[in-house]
């Protein structure tokens, strides 16, 4: 679970725009999905098209952004089977800091994969 060079070429321009309008938003919904139990693992599912995988969270045209943007974490996505029952120790040792990375699930067609993109430093 590295980041993808083909994410980093194709996507990852857009989607750090996008990620540094909402970053602190985002810092803050990755708290309280923690703070309150729900997961110690949030994800944030960042699509071109609105996508059956978590709540929707931020939509592309309510704020601007090229992405939707839905909440959710490692709970639902194992529920969902896009993470492997036998894959869920290996996801939660690449897991970084939610305090210092948010973790996005990328969806663009059929391209689908996880990326780790650091919050900005206050």
């Amino acid at each position: 679970m590295e980041n993808d060079p083909e994410l980093n070429g194709k996507y990852l321009g857009t989607i750090s725009k996008n990620f540094v309008v909402v970053a602190e938003t985002l810092k803050e919904a990755s708290y309280q999905v923690r703070k309150r139990k729900i997961s110690d693992y949030p994800i944030f599912v960042f699509s071109r098209t609105q996508v059956p995988v978590g709540s929707v969270f931020l939509a592309k045209e309510e704020v601007a952004l090229d992405w939707h943007i839905n909440a959710s974490y490692l709970e639902d996505f194992i529920n969902r089977q896009l993470v492997a029952e036998d894959k869920v120790e290996e996801f939660k040792a690449a897991y970084k800091d939610a305090d210092e990375f948010c973790c996005l699930f990328v969806v663009d067609g059929d391209f689908q994969n996880f990326v780790f993109i650091p919050f900005p430093e206050d």
